[in-house]
């Protein structure tokens, strides 16, 4: 059948009108991802692989980055730790902010020594959330890796013993790749998707190495794991612990109706530099404890919600293990260094700590009580610090192991927090 001469000019004007529609629509994406990646690298000093962070669920539409000093990584003082801030306007739409655009992506990195210390858990610390969402304990990474996955992002440590930052010996590094305050539309039941824990799991992997090229040092990490598990939730029952806590819920002590009966725990892992188990009184032990004890003891705190009570242990490997302090200081404060080779508690707060050396690095093991259950249980707690650390230099091979003597496990002094 012949078409018609006008009815042909029509359509070779459509076809026509289309490829250049297309032609405009395809050069658009292209410049928006061009664009991406580049403010991704001018923000993250080229450091954090672009085409990850692009595949991040909340990655879409225009993205920009924050134009401060504080939202971009300076290579020039690495040991105060750096990172970049990224938004997307697909963010802010899930969102429903007003500004049409969302915060959604955070990398960083620094160097080891740090230029602050790790300070241990605040006796006022809430372990478990206080508003009755769902605790995830953060894991081990795994596959290799000095890593931890929390409910936000993934955070890995390299050996750098060589390498140099702003012409200073550095003896590791570390990378972080984290989604910033994630929400319902990026979020199942508190937990990130499986696609994107693998996508920050690789994100900070990569980084991390490219640190390391950057500042000279000889390692770098293996490829991430492809499938990274997702986070148990807690706290448990003490009699299921299986991790990080399987000792206590061995020696039985929950059994006893002034321990703490739950448990908040990770997998075991010697290659990190922060390992942790968190021992926590349910409401109804903590209150039945409280309303017990109360008229003979001093106690400014009475548990209204699980895990107000809590012991929580740690930890502190290598290079951070060198940089504990028991607690936090003002201006005007003298800090409380937890100091490898030797063994005490702080002097204001129930914070005590124990140190080995584990294949040639030294370990600084604390324990933190929460206010008015220390007055119950400071001396009690004495074999429950020397129990958890006997596990973990077990597991891990260590050995001058120093305890607190038997005096340094007593309630404040004045029965007064911080007195």
């Amino acid at each position: 059948m012949r078409i018609p001469d006008g009815v042909r000019t029509s359509v070779n004007v459509l076809l026509c009108l289309a490829a250049v529609v297309g032609t405009v629509w395809s050069g658009r994406v292209i410049w928006q991802v061009w664009d991406a990646r580049r403010q991704i690298d001018e923000a993250c000093a080229g450091l954090v692989p672009a085409g990850r962070v692009l595949a991040l669920s909340p990655a879409g539409g225009t993205i920009e980055h924050r134009q401060a000093d504080e939202g971009t990584i300076q290579l020039n003082d690495l040991a105060a730790g750096q990172d970049c801030e990224i938004f997307s306007t697909e963010a802010g739409e899930k969102y429903g902010t007003d500004s049409g655009e969302r915060w959604f992506f955070t990398g960083a990195v620094g160097v080891l020594p740090p230029e602050s210390a790790t300070v241990a858990d605040d006796p006022w610390q809430e372990l478990v959330d206080p508003f009755g969402h769902r605790t995830y304990p953060a894991q081990p990474l795994g596959s290799g890796i000095a890593g931890l996955v929390t409910d936000s992002g993934v955070v890995v440590q390299l050996p750098c013993p060589e390498g140099r930052a702003s012409g200073r010996p550095v003896k590791a590094l570390w990378a972080r790749a984290e989604l910033y305050d994630p929400g319902p539309p990026f979020t199942d039941k508190g937990q990130l998707s499986a696609h994107d824990r693998d996508v920050l799991a690789d994100t900070a992997v990569r980084t991390a190495n490219n640190l390391a090229g950057r500042l000279g040092c000889a390692d770098r990490l293996p490829p991430a794991p492809e499938h990274v598990p997702a986070l148990t939730e807690g706290p448990v029952p003490a009699a299921r612990a299986q991790g990080t806590c399987a000792w206590y819920g061995k020696a039985g002590y929950a059994r006893q109706s002034r321990y703490p009966d739950l448990v908040l725990e990770s997998r075991t892992d010697a290659r990190l530099w922060d390992e942790r188990c968190a021992l926590v009184l349910s409401e109804g032990r903590a209150s039945g404890l409280y309303l017990s004890s109360a008229d003979d003891h001093d106690l400014p705190v009475e548990p209204r919600r699980r895990g107000q009570w809590f012991v929580s242990l740690h930890t502190y490997s290598g290079e951070d293990a060198k940089h504990v302090q028991l607690t936090s200081t003002d201006f005007d404060e003298a800090p409380e260094p937890a100091e490898p080779g030797k063994a005490g508690r702080s002097r204001e707060e129930p914070v005590w700590f124990a140190s080995s050396v584990c294949r040639g690095q030294p370990q600084i093991h604390t324990m933190t009580i929460a206010y008015s259950y220390d007055r119950l249980m400071a001396r009690e707690m004495a074999k429950v610090f020397r129990a958890y650390v006997d596990d973990v230099v077990e597991r891990r091979g260590c050995t001058q192991v120093t305890f607190p003597p038997a005096a340094d496990f007593r309630p404040d002094r004045d029965g007064t927090p911080g007195g």
